[in-house]
């Protein structure tokens, strides 16, 4: 058996499990960083999963369905910012009901805008698009550069999300905010805003990640088609020490353990001990490392201007 066989295949599997992932956990990235916790990154992903479908089987344009992802990413991501820094809400319970609300919104627009549950019909969406020479490449060529358009999203998306918060002026602000908020406030920037700023990010990032799991990985929506990734991502920004470059390794690496599970054999593994992988490699991470991470100084604590 030839070992480069199998590694093509494994290596485009790893990047479409990665991508959701990567992009959620960037979006948790931005809002941690300015002060405020969200655990609602699987109902952002969730509801915007399900607005790009409706977008898209409305207009028959897999554009305007990205659009109406991540309109609905934001708006949910505002309703946690102003619940946790207008009205000073437990930042934790008011994630849990983000993912509630998103669970069980989606679950009745399904019945009210289609007929009916499970799963929806499908939509126009995003395929994959090679990349001119750079697919030619062998073995990796194939995995990494013909894929969907969000996937190249991404590879940009990266760069620049470290770039915006270690060497820009807003990324500075960002991560002052979530670590000495009385400095941010005392030097004439206004907190608040730099949370809303953050969590909208975080919204933003999320949709994109929720709307490529229904947009081109299925071109439809199921019910709960997330299945955790969101809480996943947020693993993987706690792994990666809430730096861009550290959680897209880490979301690699939860993205490589489910792209090893989806091609295991089921003959001599129970198929739901194979399916329990990926979240147990999650436990062991964090309980191995996510101790010696240390979270912003200010994150997960109301500011209260004197």
């Amino acid at each position: 058996m030839d070992p480069l066989a199998d590694l093509g295949p494994i290596l485009a599997s790893t990047i479409r499990n990665t991508t959701p992932l990567a992009f959620a956990a960037l979006g948790g990235m931005f809002s941690e960083r300015s002060g405020v916790i969200n655990i609602g990154l699987e109902g952002l992903m969730l509801i915007s999963a399900f607005a790009g479908v409706v977008g898209s089987y409305a207009s028959g344009s897999a554009w305007v369905g990205l659009l109406a992802a991540v309109g609905a990413g934001l708006a949910f991501a505002l309703i946690h910012a102003v619940a946790t820094i207008t009205f000073e809400a437990d930042q934790i319970i008011s994630g849990a009901a983000i993912n509630l609300l998103a669970l069980g919104g989606t679950g009745f627009l399904m019945v009210e805008i289609f007929g009916a549950g499970g799963t929806t019909p499908r939509v126009n969406s995003f395929r994959p698009v090679a990349v001119p020479l750079l697919s030619d490449i062998p073995v990796i060529g194939p995995a990494l550069f013909n894929q969907s358009l969000l996937v190249y999203l991404l590879y940009v998306l990266v760069p620049v999300c470290s770039l915006a918060v270690y060497r820009s002026r807003f990324g500075l602000r960002l991560r002052a905010t979530g670590e000495v908020p009385e400095a941010v406030d005392t030097a004439g920037v206004s907190v608040p805003r730099m949370r809303y700023l953050g969590v909208g990010l975080s919204g933003v990032l999320s949709a994109l990640g929720g709307a490529y799991l229904s947009m081109s990985l299925l071109s439809a929506f199921s019910e709960n088609m997330t299945l955790g990734r969101g809480f996943i991502a947020l693993a993987a920004l706690i792994f990666g020490r809430w730096n861009p470059i550290g959680a897209f390794g880490a979301a690699l690496l939860f993205g490589f353990a489910q792209a090893i599970v989806f091609r295991g054999t089921q003959d001599l593994i129970p198929q739901e001990f194979i399916q329990m992988f990926p979240y147990l490699l999650v436990i062991v991470a964090l309980a191995g490392f996510g101790g010696r991470a240390i979270a912003p100084a200010a994150v997960g604590k109301p500011y209260r201007k004197e």
